[in-house]
């Protein structure tokens, strides 16, 4: 592949008749890419050299906006409880005006993979109107090797253009942002928001849906290994430490966020990292801040001072602020992506209820179960409106993702751990000593000595205690750990206003597995925690 990749001077592009283009940009590697966005005023440089670009309205995932074509092969096999509908006449007339839309316009495409495993990657064209969304997802997918381009053929394609607005009675949509997916022609339209993060899980939203036919388990995780091929999974909603705690330098990273596992091991979906670096420090966090100051990676939405250096503490535009980066920017990431079979699963979660114990050692059952119901809390001053801790149930670890019914996802996990005999733990990083507002944030280091311990083993021979609410698995003690931290209700001046917010947070787990208890065995439903 040429440094600046290739300008086809045609009219066109050979993916769904995108034609009367006044120019189309292929392959462009970051210094064009730099070069294209500065001088269409699109992103800036900071202090160190990361192009920054800011999103405008849209700083996160437009949840509401997103819609899945229901056609005669997803109306049996999504899940529509979680997906919003749209006709397939509404999504053709969005597409021939999509396609109107782009004409005369200056388009780029990057030709990538997803997936590191080579019998399962998807070939995926992304086609952007800003030159700093290509510049994104060539960081965060798999960049082909040039040999690979010359007879590329995509399966999938998104086209983005944020400059285009929807029409809810035309298209079939809620507001002037869509994101359309269309599962059987396998294309992806995403208008009315420049928020980068929308390409990237519009691919993994694909890969969820068509992996598990593959008997391959689609996973909303980051994953490492050790010298030894003991590979473990995170999974974990946002703000738990998925992550931070991956990234290990005793271990080697595969990936951050978007993994499957497959018949022959682990493998990354993806060839980068996307970030979160609100609070990021160089000291918490050394090898996440080191990819800020290099040339190559993307800030969004991150404030500048006055010198163009990035200000990780300001939250004024969004606590959102993301880098995206290559994964190979990372001193210990992966050359391969890939990895043998987990021999540790670790369920993540912030309890800001300050009830859940920091580790617990998970049954089959009990993981299926707490996978299934993706618990966290949102706390005071993350989102506007929450004034104290929200506890929230996200299935699988990734619900906006979801294609299928959880229950597909969850009966292929639990057969797998059962299969390879994964050891599973669950791991609150959340409040210990009372509920966010008056305990503490559980320390980082306490945590790592108690994974490190889950993840080498030490903890097989330890002493548990069944905790009373859950009914899991806690050792009374790990070397390196406050004796005391490992039961939460020792940990609270008031114990019996622990009882009673323990009891609250049960019965939310209860009320909130109710939907699933139709598709699960006796087994199961049994690993639910009991209600006083």
């Amino acid at each position: 592949m040429e440094q600046f990749g290739v300008w086809n001077k045609s009219s066109g592009i050979e993916t769904f008749g995108l034609q009367d283009l006044k120019a189309v940009y292929y392959n462009y590697q970051a210094p064009a890419l730099y070069q294209e966005a500065i001088e269409r005023r699109e992103a800036k440089l900071a202090q160190g050299g990361a192009l920054v670009a800011y999103t405008g309205q849209h700083t996160g995932r437009s949840a509401q906006d997103k819609f899945l074509v229901r056609d005669a092969k997803t109306a049996d096999t999504c899940w529509w409880d979680n997906n919003k509908p749209m006709e397939p006449k509404h999504f053709e007339t969005l597409l021939a005006d999509f396609l109107t839309h782009a004409k005369g316009k200056e388009l780029f495409v990057q030709d990538l993979f997803a997936g590191a495993n080579e019998t399962h990657r998807l070939s995926t064209r992304i086609i952007t109107e800003n030159a700093w969304h290509s510049l994104f997802i060539r960081n965060m997918l798999i960049r082909p090797e040039k040999s690979e381009l010359e007879d590329f053929a995509a399966e999938f394609t998104v086209i983005d253009l944020p400059s285009f607005r929807a029409h809810p009675e035309r298209h079939g949509c809620r507001t002037e942002t869509v994101i359309a997916c269309d599962f059987t022609n396998k294309i992806v339209l995403i208008g009315g928001t420049s928020y980068a993060g929308e390409m990237k899980k519009s691919v993994f939203s694909f890969l969820n849906y068509v992996l598990p036919e593959k008997d391959i388990m689609p996973m909303h995780c980051s994953a490492n290994v050790n010298d030894a091929g003991e590979t473990a999974v995170f999974f974990g909603l946002s703000g738990t430490g998925k992550t931070t705690l991956s990234a290990d330098p005793s271990r080697t990273l595969i990936g951050d966020d978007e993994h499957g596992w497959a018949p022959d091991g682990v493998f990354n979906f993806e060839g980068g990292c996307y970030a979160k670096t609100i609070k990021l420090s160089k000291e918490a966090e050394p090898e996440i801040y080191s990819t800020t100051e290099r040339f190559g990676t993307v800030l969004e939405n991150v404030v500048l001072d006055e010198n163009g250096v990035p200000d990780f503490d300001d939250g004024s535009l969004t606590e959102n602020t993301r880098c995206a980066y290559p994964l190979h920017y990372i001193p210990n990431a992966s050359e391969t992506g890939k990895a043998p079979q987990p021999k540790n699963i670790i369920m993540l979660t912030a309890d800001a209820f300050g009830i859940l114990p920091p580790i617990a050692k998970l049954t089959p059952e009990q993981a299926m179960y707490h996978f299934l119901s993706g618990y966290t809390a949102k706390v005071a001053g993350t989102e506007k409106g929450v004034t104290e801790p929200e506890a929230t149930f996200s299935t699988c670890f990734g619900a906006p993702f979801m294609p299928r019914h959880p229950s597909e996802y969850g009966n292929l996990l639990r057969r797998l751990i059962a299969e390879h005999k994964v050891n599973c733990w669950l791991v609150n990083t959340g409040w210990t000593g009372g509920a966010y507002g008056v305990g503490n944030r559980m320390p980082i280091k306490q945590t790592r000595a108690m994974l490190s311990a889950a993840l080498n083993g030490t903890l097989a021979n330890a002493e548990f205690r069944k905790d009373d609410n859950f009914g899991v698995d806690v050792p009374l003690s790990i070397e390196g750990v406050e004796d005391a931290i490992l039961n939460p209700r020792s940990t609270w001046s008031d114990a019996e206003a622990y009882d009673a917010q323990a009891a609250k947070l049960v019965q939310m787990f209860i009320d909130n597995f109710a939907k699933f208890e139709a598709h699960v065995d006796g087994d199961v439903k049994n690993a639910a925690p009991s209600a006083a």
